[in-house]
């Protein structure tokens, strides 16, 4: 294991079939272990201005899943269900302990996953903006057919090659943040330095591409056939906490409703005016609800 320390808090990289790397943002030791999980071309940065609102109440650990933030792919698949195994792995050998995990988009169908194939190892559910099926009419034009580049075997690779040529690592975090919702002007200027840094530090790039066209396919995959995705959702008996961003162009409000519906005991939390990384938009706002259901399903989370 590496480990380095800066204000975020601890970064290490551990072997898990791979280097993955992860932060430990610290927390009391009899608290709750929240893991984060971000989403498809997220990583650990996701979360910087999230995890220090609730590490006083838990013990919280932010993984980068391989191919993503500083875990390099290598020879690795990075399908959601490769991602899913990794995600077990970490529970049990960083975690320690059933957590409660807090996935955004990609992660949180990794998380809903993780709970369904094996329960014991969570605790709770927070799902922010989770990737989840719905009316595909609902689904922004751009979005759509960025998301049908992507799943075209050679034409995802020249889509980001192309996509690089043409933009500087800046640009590509400013674009991506105004996708997900986020106006880049209205975050910490810190946020906008460490994501630039990460895009300039990465090593293998061609991996990472590879790597990120694997996950974005088998999402896609999975939400245009959704029945063992749902049958997922439906065996969870932890307490979930689902939170969406109305204004979210990735997974749109209509589909979050409907999973909502069917789910009458899950918690539904919905977000005027914020997109698809409500975590980075809207921290305070997210921390009070989680910290919030935290301590109302306590002891029902201690009942599992």
């Amino acid at each position: 294991m590496t480990e380095q320390r800066d204000q975020y808090g601890r970064s290490r990289t551990v072997d898990l079939g791979g280097p993955v790397h992860y932060v430990d943002f610290g927390g009391p030791d009899a608290a709750p272990t929240v893991v984060l999980v971000h989403g498809l071309g997220g990583s650990h940065l996701n979360w910087d201005l999230f995890a220090p609102l609730l590490s006083d109440h838990a013990r919280v650990l932010a993984l980068d899943l391989p191919g993503f933030g500083r875990s390099e792919p290598g020879d690795r698949r990075t399908t959601v269900h490769d991602n899913v195994q990794v995600l077990d792995r970490f529970l049990a050998e960083v975690a320690g302990t059933p957590a409660v995990l807090v996935g955004n988009s990609m992660g949180g169908m990794i998380s809903i996953l993780q709970a369904a194939a094996s329960p014991r190892t969570v605790d709770g559910l927070v799902l922010l903006d989770a990737a989840v099926p719905g009316p595909r009419r609902a689904l922004d034009p751009l979005v759509a057919a960025t998301f049908a580049a992507y799943a075209i075997p050679r034409v995802g690779e020249r889509f980001l090659a192309l996509r690089r040529k043409r933009s500087t690592p800046l640009r590509q975090v400013r674009d991506m943040l105004r996708l997900c919702g986020v106006d880049p002007d209205a975050l910490p200027p810190s946020v906008i330095d460490r994501s630039l840094a990460l895009v300039e530090q990465r090593q293998d790039v061609p991996a990472m591409d590879r790597a990120f066209l694997s996950a974005t396919r088998s999402l896609v995959r999975v939400l245009l056939d959704p029945r063992r995705y749902r049958e997922a959702m439906s065996s969870i008996r932890v307490p979930v906490l689902m939170v969406q961003g109305d204004a979210d162009r990735l997974v749109p409000v209509a589909a979050a409703r409907e999973v909502a519906g069917t789910h009458p005991g899950w918690r539904y939390l919905e977000l005027p005016g914020v997109g698809h990384v409500p975590q980075l938009q809207v921290p305070d706002r997210v921390a009070e609800a989680v910290l919030a259901w935290l301590e109302e399903t306590a002891e029902a989370r201690s009942a599992v």
